[in-house]
This record gives structure tokens, C-alpha cells and sequence, in this order.
């Protein structure tokens, strides 16, 4: 009920849309009667997809590879020419790889910062001038390993530091003018982004080395998201074995390393292994 009072009629920009949290968070949005605009590089699944966000008065479906400057930009008019402004921007879109970086091409960690540290960058960039004007807000979906590393997620790692570290500073640097800035960690999360995840050479991975079904739904994490925008807060860190894990990575980083490495070098066909 809180949700829907709060989101009604906002103009909210989601990235990632087409599947997991993206299109989780689109769906939530809608429901609470925001006008949405969905965002993924394959406009065909988002035009499917669009029935079950909400009418089609109230949905946007744009084709965007965040990676693109030019992509982010078309997508932040077409959102503006279409609803008058932008509310909220949720910068979801989002890349994984598992290999360990000395078997790395490196062309790996290049698309994996060109999806997820400038996309961050290139759609706020376009969106910032709309949100100031309605002192809205600017999300991005990172994960606890953006506050404590993963290994054989070297680019991913990266990227999501780099994420935090954009946004927190967009956040000191608009402190007085009215616009909130959310850092957003789930944690693992149930959605197809270990299936698409690189791998040392560049190819799909395929498959996920998690037992999906024992994760955080997509929704569940989607409802998260929508609670912590509603209160404006600047950080929302999900799960208790996160929660832990960041707090032991800032008093206990050693240990915390150590406990990482067992941790992934049980995954099924770990790269330790």
C-alpha cells in the first residue's frame, strides 16, 4: 500500500528490464501505478514482456546497450518525449564473468566495465538534468561485491567498486540539491546472470554453479529495492550473510579472505579447482 501511494504516476527509467531483477523491479513499479520505461538490448523480449508491467499507456519499451553513450542518451529523450520527465532512475543492467584473471582475456573486463561501471555513468549523466529538476532519485543495483571481492570475478568485482564509488560521490556532490542517490547490494540472487556470465575466453558460461532455487527471488529482492527508494536511503545492503560479510571485510579482511576462498572453492566446477 506504501508502495503505491509513493510510486503512482512517478516516471521511473529501469535498465536490465528484460529478465531477474530488472524486469522484477518494472513489474513492481507498474503494479504500484508508475509509469515505467524499460530498457534491455532486446527490444523484441521487452515488447512481450510489457503486458505484465502494466498498460500499455503506462510502459516504454526502448532498445539500449548501456554500453553505448549514444544508447543511454536516445533512451533518457525517448523517456522524457514520452512522460515529460524522469523520476527515478534505476541503473540495473548488468554483466558477470568466473574465470581466474591469469587466465583472462582481457577483453572480458572491458565489456564487463562498459555494461556495468559506464552504463552506470553514461545513463546517469543523461538522466541527472530531469532528476534534479524533480529532486528525484538515482539507484544502482551492485552487490556485496562491490564492498568485498569475489575471486574469479575480478572484472565484476571491479566494476561494482567503481559503481559505489561513482554514486557516493554524485551523492556528496548534489547533497543540497534534493536528489537521492541509492546504493543497492543484494546479495546472491535467483536470476540468469551466472547462465550468462563470461567466461576466460568471452563465451557464455551457460550454466549457474548455485542451487538456484535457494536464493532470493528476484521479486523479493525487486520489493527491497522499491522500500528503499521509497525511503530515500543512500545504502541498502540485503541478506544477513551480506550484511555479515560486509562488516567482516571492514573489521576482519584477512579472515574475510580467507573465508571468501573457501566459500567459492566449493562452488560446483570451481575455478580454484
Amino acid at each position: 500500500m506504501k508502495d503505491s501511494v509513493y510510486f503512482n504516476n512517478k516516471v521511473i527509467v529501469v535498465t536490465g528490464a528484460s529478465s531477474g531483477i530488472g524486469l522484477a523491479s518494472a513489474r513492481h513499479f507498474g503494479k504500484c501505478g508508475a509509469k515505467v520505461v524499460m530498457a534491455a538490448r532486446r527490444l523484441e523480449t521487452l515488447l512481450e514482456l510489457a503486458p505484465s508491467v502494466g498498460p500499455e499507456e503506462n510502459v516504454l519499451c526502448v532498445k539500449c546497450d548501456v554500453s553505448s553513450e549514444a544508447d543511454c542518451k536516445a533512451l533518457i529523450e525517448a523517456a522524457v518525449a514520452r512522460f515529460g520527465g524522469i523520476d527515478i532512475l534505476v541503473n540495473n543492467a548488468g554483466l558477470s564473468m568466473r574465470a581466474m584473471f591469469k587466465d583472462l582475456d582481457l577483453k572480458v573486463i572491458h565489456s564487463l566495465m562498459d555494461v556495468n561501471f559506464w552504463g552506470t555513468v553514461n545513463c546517469t549523466k543523461y538522466a541527472l538534468p530531469y532528476l534534479l529538476e524533480r529532486k528525484g532519485q538515482v539507484a544502482g543495483v551492485i552487490s556485496i561485491a562491490g564492498y568485498s571481492a569475489l575471486p574469479a570475478r575480478t572484472g565484476y568485482s571491479a566494476s561494482k567498486y567503481a559503481i559505489r564509488g561513482f554514486l557516493d560521490t554524485i551523492r556528496i556532490e548534489h547533497l543540497k540539491d534534493g536528489l537521492n542517490v541509492l546504493v543497492f547490494a543484494p546479495g546472491y540472487t535467483s536470476s540468469n546472470v551466472r547462465n550468462a556470465a563470461l567466461t576466460a575466453d568471452g563465451s557464455a558460461q551457460g550454466e549457474t554453479p548455485l542451487d538456484e532455487d535457494k536464493l532470493m527471488s528476484a521479486e523479493e529482492c525487486a520489493a527491497h529495492l522499491a522500500k528503499a527508494l521509497r525511503k530515500r536511503r543512500s545504502e541498502c545492503i540485503l541478506t544477513g550473510l551480506g550484511k555479515a560479510t560486509v562488516l567482516a571485510h571492514r573489521l576482519f579482511p584477512r579472515l574475510t579472505d580467507k573465508l571468501t576462498y573457501s566459500f567459492i572453492a566449493k562452488e560446483a566446477n570451481s575455478p580454484f579447482k
